[in-house]
């Protein structure tokens, strides 16, 4: 999977357009992904993630990183042997392209508007 294109509150993975908040697994990308709370991002939230034991986690916290990743689900997702990359989505994204070019059990969890 590879994203071709982010701007707010919309994404292109492999030339198919989302405007919705993404999980991009290796094989599929949901896009009915959505937080209990708008801007924090909870353990809860992840479980799909989780399920799929990537070795790398790029969240995009929103194109101006107001999503909240608390210490709590980072923790958690670190005990799950999951490497964490956070950035605001524009970086998120370009972080994740790079990532998929070097391992490819990367997993995008990615707010696409604030």
């Amino acid at each position: 999977m590879q994203v071709t294109r982010y701007e707010f509150g919309r994404i292109e993975v492999d030339g198919k357009t989302f405007t919705s908040d993404v999980i991009i697994l290796p094989e599929q990308v949901n896009a009915e992904w959505w937080r209990k709370q708008g801007h924090r991002l909870d353990r809860d939230d992840l479980e799909e993630v989780v399920a799929s034991r990537p070795e790398v986690l790029v969240i995009g916290t929103g194109c101006y990183g107001r999503m909240m990743v608390p210490d709590e689900t980072r923790t958690f997702l670190e005990a799950q042997g999951i490497e964490l990359h956070i950035a605001p989505t524009a970086t998120a994204v370009e972080e994740f392209n790079r990532l998929q070019r070097q391992c490819a059990n990367v997993v995008a969890a990615l707010h696409l508007t604030c």
